[in-house]
This record gives C-alpha cells, sequence and structure tokens, in this order.
C-alpha cells in the first residue's frame, strides 16, 4: 500500500498567519488575564475583511478589534491597495459564551 505525506507551507507575512496570529493572540490574553478560559477562535480574512468567530468562556476582559488592529498592524498590513488596512479594514467578530454541554467536557478532559 502507497501512502503520500502532503503538507501545507506558507510563508511570513500570509494570511493564514495573519489569522493564526489573531486567534492565538485572543487566546493569549484571555488566558493571561483567567487561567480558566476556554477558547475555541478561529479567524478568516479577505480582502480588507476579517472575521473573528467562535466561542470564549472567561472573566478576561479586553477589546478583541483592538488587539486584532494591534496584530494586523505588527505584520505590516497597512495599505488595503495591495490587501488589508489594519486602520480601515473591516472586522466583524461573532464570539459566543461556550455552551454548558462543551464546557462540561472540557473539565471532565482537563482531569484525565
Amino acid at each position: 500500500m502507497k501512502y503520500y505525506f502532503t503538507s501545507e507551507s506558507v510563508t511570513e507575512g500570509h494570511p493564514d498567519k495573519l489569522c493564526d496570529y489573531i486567534s492565538d493572540s485572543i487566546l493569549d490574553e484571555c488566558i493571561k488575564q483567567d487561567k480558566n478560559s476556554r477558547v475555541a477562535v478561529e479567524t478568516f480574512a479577505s480582502k480588507d475583511n476579517i472575521t473573528i468567530a467562535g466561542q470564549i468562556t472567561s472573566t478576561a476582559k479586553f477589546d478583541i478589534e483592538k488587539l486584532a488592529r494591534e496584530k494586523i498592524k505588527e505584520i505590516g498590513y497597512d495599505n488595503s491597495n495591495t490587501d488589508i488596512d489594519y486602520r480601515t479594514c473591516k472586522i466583524d467578530i461573532n464570539i459566543t459564551k461556550q455552551s454548558s454541554d462543551i464546557a462540561m467536557r472540557s473539565r471532565c478532559w482537563r482531569s484525565w
């Protein structure tokens, strides 16, 4: 039987890396403020538009849009003619509290 191994590799500044950086930064901020945070967040980037969605259960308080704009700026996206401008891009945020069923399972998994 023949197996093929495939993987994706993208370069620094690629929108996939930007999205991971934003999601990771949200997780980091939640954990920094509340070590018991449960975070399941995904970020999607398209021409001058960022969508952040998922579920968070945490006592952490911070401005997700502001954090995302800071991360976009850090990476160097500052021109909407080439893709995204951190100052003017549209940022859609759809984050809800984690369902109690998932939260219950998360606690069980952590105890193993």
